[in-house]
């Protein structure tokens, strides 16, 4: 991100909120980047439509394809560019900032026929002061920090915890609690009319809790363990039923040399969303109205090699396994899930990237039913 201080207006903008001692102290800056994608891939059960979620980037458990339709597709896309704005003041010794992030993805309000025209959406929108966060972000259990330098816009998306929302989080050192906003997906006993349907329910009272530690070690390794306990809960005209779920997540960065290493496991009961884009839910509807938790594991290991100062490699292979119970949740519903990627980067200066991927991933039903995709995809991406 750019630091441009516009200090004309930061003085402006808080004599007119009536803060003139903060004014000579606040920055303002403007940040993100533009990235271009051209994504050639083929499905191995048929391509899904134009506009659909796997053709803007790899979401486990959407490459099943569309019957009848044709294997290779190539799309064009700038829809991952980004534009942030963040505020910091010192206010009397306390720090108080402020910070939101736009994107174009994963709406489909727009189309490809004329102006490729789609809305912005929020990715972060919150407010720190002092060991406070309070407003939508990564979720406490994710560390973004570890995640792999992959062109596809996740990277990795079966091993890794991947939301953000709405939360009350507090840091002290390397201690972090907090507060997040309750989402229950369960599976319908038997796997609903479709066979692989999803309860959706944002009922019950209780928050999402999450402990996390971050420490570093003389050697420059930086590892985070973190725990998350939930309630699931779902509140209709035919069901009530609550129970508790948990999970634990362990990831690293550990240099080797100019080189590093980057790593995350996961396992938990009941993890649901939290986990591979939410590929499998966080329980399934027994015959008595309750809820069964589903266990589930995942994790990648990313290696990042630098041939020299512009060039650079990574070679990434990811794996996700829901532990089904196939009496209730049937044969249809989403079982394991894995890919591999391999890239060449280069940036001839600092803030533009120019680079292509390749990339192969494999979905099965608990069934044995499976979708494969192999992508190949070029990128150019400038930080602002």
């Amino acid at each position: 991100m750019n630091k441009s201080k516009i200090s004309i207006i930061a003085a402006a903008t808080l004599i007119a909120l009536g803060a003139t001692n903060a004014a000579a102290e606040t920055e303002f800056k403007f940040g993100g980047y533009v990235k271009a994608d051209v994504m050639f891939s083929d499905y191995s059960n048929g391509a899904p439509d134009s506009g659909n979620l796997s053709r803007q980037f790899y979401v486990p458990g959407t490459i099943y394809g569309t019957s009848g339709n044709g294997e290779q597709v190539v799309d064009f896309q700038a829809r991952e560019s980004r534009f942030n704005f963040k505020t910091s003041t010192d206010l009397d010794g306390h720090k108080l900032s402020g910070f939101i992030e736009l994107d174009f993805m994963t709406h489909a309000d727009g189309n490809e026929r004329v102006s490729n025209s789609y809305s912005p959406r929020i990715r972060h929108a919150f407010v720190t002061y002092d060991n406070w966060t309070v407003g939508q972000t990564w979720t406490t259990f994710q560390n973004p920090g570890a995640l792999p330098e992959n062109l596809d816009f996740v990277g990795a998306a079966e091993g890794t915890p991947f939301v953000r929302q709405a939360q009350v989080r507090y840091t002290n050192g390397g201690f972090q609690f907090a507060l997040e906003n309750p989402e229950t997906t369960v599976t319908p006993n038997g796997g609903g009319p479709n066979g692989n349907d999803r309860i959706v329910s944002g009922s019950g009272m209780i928050p999402d809790m999450v402990a996390r530690y971050n420490f570093n070690t003389e050697g420059g390794m930086k590892f985070t363990v973190a725990g998350l306990a939930r309630q699931l809960n779902v509140e209709n005209a035919n069901l009530d039923a609550q129970t508790m779920g948990y999970g634990v997540s362990v990831t690293g960065v550990v240099p080797v040399g100019d080189d590093d290493i980057k790593f995350a496991a996961t396992a938990g009961d009941g993890m649901g969303r939290y986990m591979a884009l939410n590929y499998a839910n966080a329980g399934v509807i027994d015959a008595n109205g309750d809820i069964e938790t589903i266990m589930s594991y995942g994790g990648y290991v990313s290696y990042r090699h630098w041939w020299n100062d512009k060039w650079r490699s990574s070679v990434t292979a990811s794996a996700f396994m829901a532990d089904n119970d196939e009496a209730l949740t049937g044969g249809r519903v989403n079982e394991e899930s894995y890919s591999g990627y391999i890239n060449l980067l280069y940036s001839p200066v600092k803030p533009l990237t120019v680079g292509v991927e390749f990339m192969y991933a494999e979905n099965t039903k608990q069934n044995g039913d499976n979708g494969e995709l192999s992508r190949l995809m070029f990128s150019v991406k400038y930080v602002l």
